[in-house]
């Protein structure tokens, strides 16, 4: 089985330098908020943050592998997802995970989706069962 991944992020993106992304949890979803990138998209002035909001999250990650990690293959995604700084939805045969760790069980849902961002320094996944952009 092949891994797949679902580009999500069409019209915007995280700040390219310093997102400086912050994860809430409330009793009904998981929040990571981030700076948007003004630069690339029209409609943001900097400073502008968004948020993807998971429903159904049962855990999640924000860690390691930054740009250079990816680059030199230290994510487990590193040679299959398509570029790094984007978010995706990942589907099919999913690589072991190498910090198993760094997860964080919240059992809020099912999570039967799985979504992926890569941010400036750091990386995002989460198990989920949707996710809504708010900006």
């Amino acid at each position: 089985m092949s891994t797949d991944f679902i580009h999500l992020n069409k019209n915007w993106n995280a700040e390219p330098n310093a997102p400086a992304e912050k994860i809430e949890i409330t009793d009904e979803y998981l929040s990571l908020s981030f700076l948007l990138n003004p630069w690339e998209f029209e409609g943001f002035k900097e400073g502008h943050r968004a948020e993807l909001r998971f429903y159904g999250c049962s855990k999640w990650r924000l860690g390691p592998t930054n740009d250079e990690g990816w680059y030199s293959g230290q994510c487990r995604f590193s040679k299959l997802a398509p570029s790094w700084g984007e978010f995706y939805e990942v589907k099919g045969n999913l690589p072991p995970e190498q910090a198993s760790n760094e997860w964080h069980d919240i059992n809020q849902g099912k999570g039967n989706r799985h979504f992926l961002f890569y941010l400036r320094d750091s990386t995002f996944e989460c198990d989920a069962e949707s996710y809504e952009f708010i900006n």
